[in-house]
């Protein structure tokens, strides 16, 4: 018996090994074919989801955002609910009849070439086509329904009367008068079935040719701001609806300008005056009213409710907006907890990131137990629950796993849960490089954490070629190197390793997963203390005789480009650099950033209050020291690095006369979202210059 058990074992095995060496690698082409899933959406009855995918359009050299609906009915059916290639945030609404969602779709008689405004539309889960249900000059921000679904909420800009349009064009032609001509939100609502009325006045076809200057016909004005208004939601009981505000600007300056308000919609007032809810040092996000119609949920990832700016893992909370009594919820959580979702019985599910796992976890209360979930290993995310079914929905994905779409019946059936999508199954039909965790000692004692990938076919290989790719962030759950698949311009491990490459993923001081200590212990050493626990990682794969010292490359975008300039400056050990989006100089970097408020945190302080931290943490003053062959791409319009931060860099490398290159994309932001082509061609001269200079052979 135990002869015939070995045997089987062992033929397995075989045919195991067989089947993984039968696959082919992975083309270049096919890695930028990935979809991404995100805004996954339970109808109320748990029946029905709807979510948005992402995904290249190459003919049309855009990223396409489209809607899919997955209704139950003995055999699943899964079937695209838009075809615009521009539609996000679908919201159902309470009684499940509709599904309200944001376009930047063009009508029949837009056929220019400027921008479009985003705008609310409406589409039956039934069938039917997607038709508007505002209009004007000014995008809708954000929306939400009333609990008896009869009522649309939405905000906008204070839109202006053409009169006004006119004269402030008059006066100022082209002139940008920045901050001076900021105005900010007002709430909106909506009859549902006024707006149904016009529709069918209308007829089927989406031209807005009745369309105002002004505000969206039949829409009545709830509450006005000073800020901007980034979220909205209803209270399950229907008496209050609360907002989050953030900057005018986008940019994140003064914390006073993100707080939590509620309007009360049982006042008889034509404009209601809102209530401010929260007054504390952090900026609130995922904000959203509990069961109980009393609490409202919100996460903070930078600043602090506790007491002073201060930045910790991403943190979720609950306020009682009655008596402004806040409570934190996976207080015992050493990780740091993604976007939630609410369980019927008041509790929430959430991802929670604790080193290279993310797994699910559930809560009853804020003194119950942060629970772990029976899963499968890996990264979940994107969780949705429904109000009136134990049903979650969610993403996951492993290293050898393609990100897809899971039901479960229940939180604690997530090892039985079914995949309703396969948008990604190709990937599982090449050979994929596999990895794992690899940890090392820095030189004050602590235990540092990173992810290995092989190339196919050489796992635990030694003295391999080896790419140390810097995640950005830093301390962004989204950003950590991990047990996940990721495929895009931002996240191509998989691709270098593909090409031959070892890769090296380094969670250095900075990273969140790894407790608050361990993040906040980049402060105010913000370059020089991860990039200490990287160089440490290098040598200790040395060391180990898993990386050749003699092919060591690095590379990274954002936060990670930012380090590996900082890199090429304190060794010369690195035969080729690739770095996006990277700063060399801090007291620019923090007048320009949108967010310099994490920077003036990270740095111990702002640029006239200590001057010399803002020198000693900078690339370019010890840029002389560099002799590394550096490939340096930045988006044109980038506003959180400018691209004077790569025109510095580039400069300074051609005035010492070391290789480099500079690649601008034009109209092109932080994120590369404008054209796929432009991530394509980056991650390309990447693998390039990676070829050129570090010495691994084609494959």
């Amino acid at each position: 018996m135990l002869a015939k058990k070995l045997l089987f074992t062992l033929l397995f095995l075989c045919a195991t090994f067989s089947l993984a060496a039968g696959k082919p690698k992975l083309s270049f082409d096919e890695f930028f074919d990935s979809v991404d899933i995100s805004d996954v959406q339970f109808s109320p009855d748990g029946h029905s989801l709807v979510f948005q995918t992402d995904r290249a359009d190459w003919n049309q050299s855009i990223y396409r955002d489209d809607l899919w609906l997955y209704r139950d009915g003995g055999v699943g059916t899964l079937t695209q609910l838009t075809q615009s290639g521009h539609d996000s945030a679908p919201q159902w609404s309470p009684d499940g009849r509709w599904i309200a969602f944001l376009s930047e779709r063009k009508t029949a008689n837009d056929t220019s070439d400027d921008s479009t405004d985003t705008q609310l539309y409406l589409i039956s889960p039934n069938g039917g086509e997607a038709f508007p249900v505002t209009a004007g000059d000014e995008s809708i921000h954000s929306f939400a329904w009333s609990s008896d679904a009869r009522t649309l909420y939405f905000s906008t800009r204070s839109p202006w009367t053409r009169e006004q349009k006119d004269a402030y064009k008059k006066e100022w032609k082209d002139v940008i008068r920045y901050r001076a001509a900021e105005r900010g939100d007002m709430i909106f609502s909506l009859d549902l079935a006024d707006a149904l009325a016009r529709q069918a006045a209308r007829g089927t076809s989406s031209d807005r040719s009745d369309d105002t200057i002004g505000s969206s016909p039949g829409a009545r004005v709830v509450a006005t701001l000073p800020g901007r208004i980034e979220s909205l939601s209803t209270s399950p009981d229907g008496r209050r609806l609360a907002f989050l505000s953030s900057s005018i600007s986008q940019r994140v300056e003064k914390v006073e300008e993100f707080e939590i308000y509620t309007v009360d919609l049982t006042n008889a007032s034509p404009v209601h005056p809102p209530h401010q809810v929260t007054r504390n040092q952090a900026l609130e996000q995922c904000m959203h009213w509990a069961t109980d119609s009393r609490h409202i949920f919100f996460e903070v990832e930078y600043g602090s409710v506790e007491g002073k700016y201060h930045d910790t893992q991403t943190r979720l909370y609950w306020i009682d907006a009655d008596t402004g009594e806040i409570k934190r919820w996976a207080a015992d959580f050493e990780g740091a907890v993604d976007v939630y979702a609410l369980t019927p019985d008041g509790g929430v599910v959430a991802p929670g990131r604790l080193r290279t796992e993310v797994q699910l976890y559930a809560q009853a209360s804020p003194s119950a137990p942060f629970s772990t979930l029976a899963g499968w290993p890996g990264t979940y995310e994107e969780i949705s629950s429904a109000t009136h079914s134990p049903r979650i929905a969610f993403v996951h994905s492993s290293l050898a796993q393609p990100p897809e779409l899971y039901i479960a019946e229940s939180m604690n059936t997530l090892q039985e849960a079914r995949p309703i999508t396969s948008f990604n199954k190709f990937f599982k039909e090449r050979d994929l490089p596999k990895g794992k965790p690899y940890r090392w000692t820095a030189d004050d004692g602590a235990t540092i954490e990173g992810m290995l990938l092989y190339p196919p076919g050489k796992f635990e290989a030694r003295n391999l070629p080896m790419f140390v790719f810097i995640h950005g962030g830093p301390d962004d759950v989204d950003d950590v190197a991990g047990n996940l698949f990721r495929a895009n311009w931002y996240r191509w491990a998989a691709l270098a390793a593909t090409q031959g490459w070892l890769v090296f993923q380094p969670n250095y001081r900075g990273t969140c997963g790894y407790g608050d200590k361990f993040l906040e212990q980049m402060v105010p050493q913000i370059l020089s203390r991860p990039g200490k626990d990287i160089l440490e990682g290098v040598d200790a794969l040395v060391k180990d005789g898993i990386a050749d010292p003699e092919h060591l490359a690095v590379g990274g975008y954002s936060y990670g480009g930012y380090l590996t300039n900082w890199l090429i400056t304190q060794t010369t050990r690195f035969k080729a650099a690739v770095t996006g989006a990277g700063a060399v100089e801090n007291v620019a970097e923090w007048g320009n950033d949108d967010n310099s408020l994490d920077d003036a945190f990270d740095l111990g302080g702002l640029p006239w209050e200590v001057p010399q931290r803002y020198q000693d943490e900078a690339a370019i003053f010890q840029i002389s020291k560099v002799r590394t062959p550096t490939l340096i791409v930045v988006g044109a319009d980038d506003i959180r690095v400018a691209a004077a931060q790569a025109y510095l860099l580039d400069h300074a490398l051609f005035n010492l006369g070391v290789p480099s290159s500079l690649l601008i994309f034009p109209g092109e932001g932080h994120s590369l979202e404008k054209s796929p082509w432009h991530g394509k061609i980056k991650v390309r001269e990447e693998l390039k210059w990676l070829q050129k200079y570090g010495g691994v052979p084609a494959q």
